[in-house]
């Protein structure tokens, strides 16, 4: 839709859904307030109202990205779905302070936008269509801004705990446990208001009212569960070691038979081939998959330098690599084995990516 401080902006189709909803919703209200008006009009202002409300939103989003991009975290694009919107800041921020300033900069902005609304209502004549409009809309925009800030991840407020609890013991993931957790009791606690309050009141629950606390509070979960999920894998990086986890590496010649070069691998405990020139440099490292998919009866036939990926340079990994970093390397260049390297260039050995996808198993 545009690329508002460079920020490419998306909006997805499941926003037409809620924007049919909030027409078709607000469209009674509208409706008492503009009773002079045909119903063509209250399905206008309700249609305009659901636009400048994602409008406010956009701006809401804009103001995290912004922020980021002056700490300098690159940000790939907004999206406004039927919930809202997401940006995609591709980089965590590297300390709580940056954190809990950028996850504040969105509430900051809706409540700003609401103050502004606010200002102008007050000098419109009451009851005309533009008074109605920034009636709704700062009143929007404070529920925006003060359901942002409840205090559990996936929303704002919960980034910002997530902070606080970070800067408290010194561990980022620490902090992503506790907002989680906080954030499963803020989807709990949406729905119980709308159930328990009414009832405490004498009142039935307001049935619309109960369907749109159950999404936002299944948004919230999700996005709490998502949360303690990345968490439980980042806890587990201190084990990803390319040391630790590299496979001995037998240097083999390209026309070498793969059933002797498989042969030579048992017998000197290696666990993976790399196909060597004339001169002993690598120039391939042997598919697995490749080798596993082979039946044993043609292996004596086929040379371990067909089953072989070429050694692009990407695929050439430092043997001290570790933690992010490694994980970095590997999803940049996607493959199936790579080859570890000391900082001579001496061989160490390869690194398989199933053996570091055993790390994360069971998160």
């Amino acid at each position: 839709m545009g690329r508002p401080f460079g920020i490419p902006v998306y909006v997805s189709p499941t926003w037409l859904i809620v924007a049919a909803f909030i027409t078709i919703t607000y469209e009674p209200v509208a409706a008492g307030q503009l009773p002079e008006f045909s119903s063509f009009v209250h399905y206008s202002v309700a249609l305009l109202f659901a636009v400048l409300l994602y409008i406010s939103v956009l701006v809401h989003e804009l103001a995290h990205c912004v922020v980021a991009k002056a700490y300098g975290l690159p940000v790939k694009r907004i999206t406004l779905y039927l919930l809202g919107g997401v940006s995609e800041i591709e980089q965590e921020p590297d300390t709580p302070g940056k954190e809990f300033l950028i996850s504040f900069a969105g509430p900051v902005a809706s409540l700003g936008l609401a103050g502004v609304f606010f200002g102008v209502e007050q000098l419109l004549q009451e009851g005309t269509i533009p008074q109605v409009l920034l009636y709704i809309l700062w009143f929007s925009n404070v529920i925006v801004g003060v359901f942002n800030l409840l205090p559990g991840l996936p929303l704002d407020g919960g980034r910002m705990l997530r902070a606080g609890v970070w800067r408290l013991t010194r561990n980022a993931n620490s902090g992503t446990v506790a907002a989680a957790w906080v954030g499963r009791g803020v989807a709990v606690v949406v729905v119980l208001y709308q159930l328990v309050l009414p009832l405490m009141a004498g009142q039935e629950p307001d049935f619309t009212a109960i369907v749109w606390s159950m999404i936002l509070a299944s948004f919230i979960w999700m996005g709490a569960t998502q949360s303690l999920r990345v968490a439980k894998v980042r806890s587990r990086l201190p084990q990803v070691r390319a040391r630790a986890l590299a496979r001995r590496a037998l240097p083999v010649a390209a026309d070498v038979p793969l059933a002797e070069a498989l042969r030579r691998a048992r017998e000197g405990g290696a666990g993976a081939l790399v196909i060597v020139d004339h001169e002993g440099r690598p120039t391939g490292i042997v598919n697995e998959a490749a080798v596993n998919a082979t039946p044993e009866a043609r292996r004596p036939w086929i040379t371990a330098g067909s089953l072989a990926r070429s050694l692009e340079p990407a695929l050439v990994l430092g043997a001290d690599l570790e933690g992010e970093s490694l994980i970095d390397a590997m999803r940049d260049n996607p493959a199936g084995e790579y080859l570890l390297v000391e900082r001579g260039g001496e061989i160490y050995g390869v690194l398989a990516t199933a053996d570091v996808n055993r790390v994360f198993t069971g998160v």
